[in-house]
């Protein structure tokens, strides 16, 4: 696959652009709500910006989906109460300055948390026990989304496959083609060996979904803005699935290995424990390296540009915006290789657990 022509491309290098604009632009958002502060205080002190504030909200997960200025999309809220179950749009609670008084508890939005309160405002912490928030937020939406994306970009192959059988592939046909020969060739047959065929359609999920999320959480607005492979939580339950498709996948030697090592005896106690932590320790690993490099990549890009508002000096912007600019596209090869990294892994641990028992 030529990647010179893609990173090449005159549409790449508009999408980072117009994503160091929007980035710029959701940060003038934040300045503005720092300085103006809520509707009832507007004549108030003006406040400083605090980046740390405004960074972990850009990357963090939220019940609101904000695309620019004052324009935001309001998610649903949906939690199971002792009571019963409780559905209302997360508008109701206007940001945290109000609260909103369900059918079972009153409740009010506090760091971005459902919290149940009692009649005076203040929280109720032994209510809030009794709530579980099942609600669709951001990093939830997104997920939806890049799952839709996902299904249309194997279905419309899938088909095109069918179509043009024993023909060379053809327009979207031929994007993708060289990308599933990839992983194919580069990830699946080398760690896994013969039987890698039985693993590519949990590879190539594994790789596009990765893939896509990453490129999604680089635009901060629709149809991104999530920080999705940011959030340890999802990570883990990826690496816990390749947790339960490796040891399911092994054969007795890979037990053997693990129960009945090829050590003296007295060495058993030693060796034993050691091989279960790997077991543990290997789909561990996948989840802190995800989640740490794609959160550290986007916390850099966000600094760079709090510098603008924290300096206010025009001689501070377009070094910034350089640097930003500089950063967008590593991120571009991040995305990608984050992707790579997680699937090859994945295939090295399957390969390991499949792998014959040589003399």
């Amino acid at each position: 696959m030529d990647f010179k022509h893609i990173f090449r491309s005159k549409k790449i290098t508009l999408s980072v652009v117009l994503s160091i604009f929007l980035s710029v632009l959701t940060f003038k958002t934040f300045a503005a709500q720092g300085e103006n502060g809520p509707a009832e205080a507007k004549n108030a002190e003006k406040e400083a910006f605090n980046p740390t504030t405004a960074i972990l909200e850009h990357i963090g997960d939220s019940h609101y989906w904000h695309v620019g200025g004052e324009l935001y999309i309001p998610l649903p809220v949906i939690l199971f109460t002792d009571k019963g179950t409780e559905c209302f749009m997360v508008d109701k609670l206007d940001h945290g300055k109000v609260a909103y008084q369900g059918k079972y508890y009153t409740y009010k939005l506090i760091e971005d948390k459902i919290k149940v309160v009692d009649a005076s405002g203040n929280l109720d912490k032994a209510a809030s026990y009794h709530i579980y928030d099942f609600s669709i937020t951001k990093n939830v939406l997104a997920l939806w989304i890049a799952s839709i994306v996902l299904l249309l970009i194997f279905f419309s192959v899938a088909k095109a496959y069918k179509k043009r059988e024993g023909q060379a592939p053809k327009g979207f046909q031929s994007l993708i083609e060289p990308v599933i020969m990839f992983v194919r060739d580069e990830i699946a047959r080398p760690n896994i060996g013969y039987r890698y065929q039985k693993y590519m359609p949990f590879l190539l999920t594994i790789f596009f979904f990765i893939w896509i999320v990453n490129l999604m959480g680089l635009i901060p607005i629709f149809p991104g803005g999530a920080n999705v492979t940011g959030n340890i939580l999802l990570t883990f339950v990826l690496s816990f699935i390749v947790m339960l498709v490796v040891n399911f996948s092994a054969n007795k030697y890979y037990w053997k290995h693990i129960f009945r090592p090829d050590v003296p005896l007295w060495l058993y106690p030693i060796m034993i424990p050691v091989e279960i932590i790997g077991v543990i320790s290997k789909p561990f690993a996948l989840m802190i390296r995800l989640y740490a490099n794609i959160s550290a990549g986007h916390i850099i890009v966000l600094s760079l540009i709090a510098l603008i508002f924290i300096f206010k000096s025009l001689m501070i912007a377009p070094v910034s915006v350089a640097f930003v600019l500089f950063m967008d596209v590593l991120e571009l090869l991040v995305a990608f290789l984050q992707a790579f990294i997680f699937t090859m892994l994945t295939a090295l641990f399957i390969g390991t657990a499949v792998e014959e028992h040589h003399h």
